[in-house]
Order: structure tokens, then sequence, then C-alpha cells
């Protein structure tokens, strides 16, 4: 088990912080996991917390044993990961930073919270918009920055190479590239770096007979950004991608595999920026953010990297203030 502090965390353990779509499919990718023996659900509504925990334990002959049950912070002190997914939903006309002022305020109470009862585990922050969420959690919590990190654009990223994937009809899995920046409007598609099985993404569409590589481009780029928003408006929230992303960086994390994963934390000088949590790709492993990885981005790319910092500074700084 790995020490992050003065108290040995029980790496089969976790938290869900919030019981609402996200936080109760997210439990149940976990209990499906297999990647943990003990689970632990906390909810401001502690009946609705109980209930996901009976509905999903239920299941647990067809599944790996698990020890699903509601608690309160006093249970989080030894958990490996600590998944906060409380918040207000997003609704059909709104912008993921539109949600700023109203679960900043929440964050700041179970950030609090979870300080107050100790915590030597990860935090992994879901909530939106996750990237000013993720910069409060690591500011209020006092914790290093490798050990707060937000699922950023993990769940982007799958998208793109979802897209890719079915554009070039080839599978999804062969596909690296990365969604970068903010989660949200001003996430950037990296394509100049972008490729399949080690082919440049240019040439391989041109291999699979596709032409129209800028338009096509632009094109998915589009549908991945505005994807969520397509979701919310026929079934009125995102919860099973994000949970199958969330499940991903435990696993990362669980089993110290250094994968390198889009999820947001703060920047260490990476081209030039600081003080600001956004997704690069990132060492993930036991220790949480290990590391960002310097990709190739071509110059239209680093435009787009700047403004969308600049952005979320520019949001973090209102919410400080």
């Amino acid at each position: 088990m790995p020490d992050m502090g003065c108290v040995t965390v029980d790496v089969r353990k976790a938290a869900v912080i919030g019981c609402g779509f996200v936080g109760s499919t997210t439990a149940f990718a976990l209990n499906q996991s297999g990647l943990f023996s003990e689970l632990v659900l906390i909810d401001a509504d502690k009946d609705r917390a109980e209930g996901e925990a009976l509905d999903i334990s239920h299941g647990t002959p067809f599944a790996k044993p698990m020890k699903i049950y509601a608690g309160g912070y006093s249970d989080i002190t030894d958990a490996a990961v600590v998944i906060i997914t409380a918040g207000v939903n997003q609704k059909p006309d709104e912008s993921r930073l539109d949600l700023v002022n109203k679960n900043t305020k929440i964050m700041r109470s179970i950030v609090q919270e979870i300080m107050a009862h100790g915590c030597e585990g990860i935090l992994l922050v879901v909530s939106n918009p996750v990237d000013i969420l993720t910069y409060e959690a690591l500011k209020i919590s006092g914790l290093p920055k490798n050990r707060v990190i937000g699922s950023g654009t993990v769940l982007d990223t799958g998208r793109l190479k979802s897209e890719l994937g079915e554009h070039l009809g080839l599978d999804s899995r062969s596909v690296h590239a990365f969604i970068i920046g903010e989660h949200g409007d001003s996430e950037i598609a990296v394509f100049s770096s972008a490729s399949v099985s080690g082919v440049p993404l240019r040439d391989i569409c041109e291999m699979r007979g596709f032409y129209n590589y800028e338009a096509a481009t632009r094109e998915i780029a589009q549908t991945v950004k505005n994807s969520a928003y397509e979701i919310i408006e026929k079934k009125k929230a995102t919860y099973y991608g994000i949970a199958m992303a969330v499940r991903r960086i435990c696993e990362a994390i669980v089993r110290d595999e250094k994968s390198i994963l889009p999820v947001s934390a703060m920047l260490d000088h990476v081209f030039g920026l600081e003080d600001v949590a956004l997704s690069m790709p990132t060492i993930v492993g036991a220790n949480g953010a290990e590391g960002q990885v310097p990709i190739s981005l071509d110059s239209k790319e680093q435009e787009q990297l700047l403004e969308s910092a600049r952005l979320l500074k520019e949001i973090a700084e209102k919410v400080s203030g």
C-alpha cells in the first residue's frame, strides 16, 4: 500500500461524495471494475446515499466482492481516492462555466469537511466546471498539487478518439490523440500530433480515402465540443461516459500504472503557464499527477492553449476575489 503521509491509505478503498446521476453511476462503474473492496458514499441527502448503496450492493453476487455503504466524512480518512461529484447540474442553456459560482461554494464546503476529518489519499474532482473547481480544491485543501486532480478532458479525449475511429472505420483504441485545455468551450483538439498506431492522422486519412482533412477535423472537433450539450438536451444529464472516465483514472492510480491521461492539474511552467489548472497529458499513478508530458503543438494550438488558460485564470481570479 502506498504511504501518502503519516497515515497509510487503504489502496482498496474509495469514497464518492455526491450521489446524483454522476456519483451513483460512478459508484456502479467502480463496483463493476473490481478495483476496490470498500466504497463509501456520502451525500447531503443521506437517504439517497443509503438507497444507492443498497441498490448496488444487491448486485454484488454478480460482480466482485465489495463493501459499499453510506457514510460520513470520518469514513474517508484512509481512502486512496476521494471522488467529488457533488454540485448543481448543468442546464440545457448553461455552459460549464455558468456553474462556477454555485458549485464553487459547494466545493469549498466539501473540501473543508474533508480536510477537517483528515485525508491522505488523492482528491479527484469531477464536478463542473472541473478546472476551476480543481484549482479551488487545491487552494482550499493545502494539499500538494500532485494529490488534487480533476477528471479534466479524459472524457473529451475519449469522445475524440471515438469520433476519429468512426470517421476512419478503425478501432478507436488504436487512435492516439488528445483534447487539452479547458473541459469546455475553449478546449483544443490536438490534431497536429495525432496518429493511428504511429501513422500521422493526415496520412492515415488519405490512406483511408479521406482527402478533405481540414474540413473533417474541424467538424469532428466541433462535434466533440458540443457532445455534452447535445446529450443534456436529449436526456437532461451526462453520466455514463464520465463514470467510465473516472473508473479509468482510478485504475491508473490504484495500479500505479504511470498512464498518460489528460487530467486537470496545476500546471508547472508548461508552455510558460503556471498557477492555473487545466488538462494536459499527465503521468497518473499512485501519487496522483506525477508530471505533465510536453505534447507537441503547432503555433495555432499553442495560441488556443494560451487563450484557454487566460480564460480560466480570469474566472478563477473573479471567484477568489
